[in-house]
């Protein structure tokens, strides 16, 4: 009996370390500590925003969906410092902006068609690109401002 729990642990120990192993080939954007913090902030930002629209539209709640997604959208990236623009790369940062559009969008058509399966369509187009650039990015941080 021992000699198969400790054939199990093994098993599980090399698992565990050629997952661990495997390279990380995603993009590395370089930024400083607190660009990096301001990024990730924005990002659960996106990803509260996301919990309240899907309890607001469970409840077919198109108010709160309009009013969640329009503080998604475009007024989010008059926050963000133009030094930690110029840091981003252009594809990231054109990723980025297009997200914030479509929640736009998503808030203009949420007030205007009311319809919620359109909305739930919207978003799933936003989360792929959010899946889209956690798969193609990874933040290190680097010596900077």
């Amino acid at each position: 009996m021992n000699t198969k729990v400790c054939l199990f642990a093994a098993l599980c120990a090399c698992t565990s370390v050629a997952v661990t192993e495997e390279a990380d080939t995603r993009t590395i954007v370089p930024l400083s500590a607190p660009h990096r913090a301001m990024v990730l902030a924005e990002m659960r930002q996106f990803l509260s925003g996301l919990e309240q629209l899907s309890v607001a539209l469970s409840k077919d709640d198109m108010e709160t969906v309009a009013r969640v997604a329009h503080s998604l959208g475009s007024p989010m990236t008059h926050h963000v410092p133009a030094d930690l623009k110029q840091a981003l790369p252009e594809a990231f940062r054109k990723l980025g902006f297009s997200v914030h559009a479509d929640f736009d969008q998503i808030a203009l058509d949420a007030e205007s068609l009311g319809d919620g399966k359109h909305t739930l369509s919207q978003l799933g187009e936003a989360l792929s690109k959010c899946v889209s650039c956690h798969n193609a990015y990874q933040i290190h941080v680097v010596a900077g401002p």
